[in-house]
C-alpha cells in the first residue's frame, strides 16, 4: 500500500476543556498500567500538566473545529480515553493533512486525532493505536449518476475521471483497479472534491463512505454510491483508522489501547459516543483486526 494519507482539510485551532480527574481513578490507572504510569513516563507527565496536545486536520466527521469546539470521531473517543487515564483536557492544533506526521515527529503535539488510516509505511515512522473504526469506500457522483459509476471497475469501464485527495490512500485504490494516472485528479480537501464533481471537472470523487455521506449533507445535486471494499493485489482494504503516537511512546499507546478496547468491546457505548458522526455497529473493528497485522508490509 502506498504511503499516502487519506484526507486533508483546512481549518483553525480551537481549545477544548474537559472534566476534572478523580484522584482515586488516577491511582487505579497507575496500578493497572505498570510502567505506563510510572514516575517520568509520558503519561505521568501528561497527568501532571493536565492536558494532551492533539492534532487534527479539520475534516468532518473525523476531527474538526466548529464554533470554537473540537468535534468528530477521533477527538470524542480520545477525550473519553484520556479522561479515563487522568488527563482531563485536549489541547488541539490544526495541521494540513500532509503535515500531521512530520509535526508529530517534531514534537509539536502528542497524538494525532484525525482518524488516520493505518498503513505499513506510516507504521515505520509512528506508533498506531489499535483500530478505532473501519470504513468502506464510496464515490460521490452527480445526482442520477449519469455515467452509472457503481465502483472502480465501472469507473474504469466508463473511462471516468476520478478525483482523490492530495496524499490519500484512495489514489492507490484507483490505480490498483487499473485506472490510468491520466484519469486521476488530485484535490486538496473534501469540498474541492464535491465542487469538482458538480462543475464536471471529475466524474466521481473517491473517499471513505463515512466522509462522503457527511459531505453530501451540505452539497445538493450530488449523491453517494453504495459503499464497497476496494482491493490491492487481491487484499481487501477496510481502511481502519486509529490514533497516532510518536515512536518511544509505547507505554502511553498501550495505556490508550486498554481504554479503547473497553469502548470498542461495548457497541452501545461506542454508538452513544460517536453515532452522531455517522459511526455505528458496522464500523466497529472486529476483534481479530490488529494493528500489528495491518503494519506488516
Amino acid at each position: 500500500m502506498s504511503d499516502l494519507s487519506r484526507r486533508g482539510f483546512l481549518g483553525r485551532t480551537a481549545a477544548v476543556g474537559g472534566l476534572l480527574t478523580v484522584p482515586g481513578l488516577l491511582a487505579a490507572c497507575s496500578k493497572a498500567e505498570g510502567g505506563a504510569g510510572g514516575e517520568g513516563s509520558t503519561l505521568e507527565k501528561l497527568r501532571k500538566q493536565g492536558y494532551v496536545r492533539v492534532a487534527y486536520a479539520n475534516e468532518a466527521p473525523y476531527g474538526y473545529e466548529e464554533n470554537g469546539e473540537l468535534k468528530g470521531e477521533a477527538p470524542t473517543l480520545h477525550r473519553e480515553i484520556f479522561k479515563a487515564l487522568g488527563v482531563p483536557e485536549l489541547r488541539p492544533a490544526f495541521s494540513e493533512w500532509d503535515g500531521l506526521i512530520p509535526g508529530l515527529q517534531a514534537g509539536k503535539y502528542d497524538v494525532i486525532s484525525a482518524g488516520m488510516a493505518i498503513t505499513p509505511e506510516r507504521c515505520e515512522k509512528t506508533l498506531f493505536s489499535q483500530p478505532e473504526f473501519i470504513s468502506p469506500t464510496a464515490l460521490m457522483v452527480k445526482a442520477g449518476n449519469p455515467k452509472k459509476i457503481t465502483g472502480l471497475a465501472a469507473a474504469k469501464k466508463a473511462g471516468a475521471t476520478i478525483g482523490v485527495m492530495s496524499g490519500a490512500v484512495e489514489k492507490s485504490y484507483a490505480t490498483a483497479a487499473g485506472i490510468s494516472e491520466d484519469d486521476i485528479r488530485t484535490l486538496q480537501k473534501p469540498q474541492d472534491g464535491a465542487d469538482a464533481v458538480r462543475n464536471g471537472r471529475v466524474d466521481a470523487f473517491l473517499l471513505t463512505g463515512i466522509s462522503l455521506n457527511w459531505l453530501a449533507k451540505n452539497n445538493s445535486g450530488l449523491e453517494v454510491t453504495d459503499s464497497f471494499v476496494p482491493e490491492i493485489d487481491g487484499v481487501k482494504q477496510y481502511s481502519p483508522g486509529g490514533a497516532v503516537f510518536r515512536r518511544g511512546s509505547e507505554e502511553l499507546r498501550d495505556a490508550f489501547d486498554a481504554e479503547l478496547k473497553k469502548i470498542t468491546s461495548d457497541p452501545a457505548r461506542y454508538v452513544r459516543l460517536i453515532g452522531r458522526y455517522g459511526f455505528g455497529r458496522d464500523t466497529i473493528p472486529p476483534a481479530s483486526l490488529k494493528t500489528a497485522d495491518l503494519c506488516k508490509a
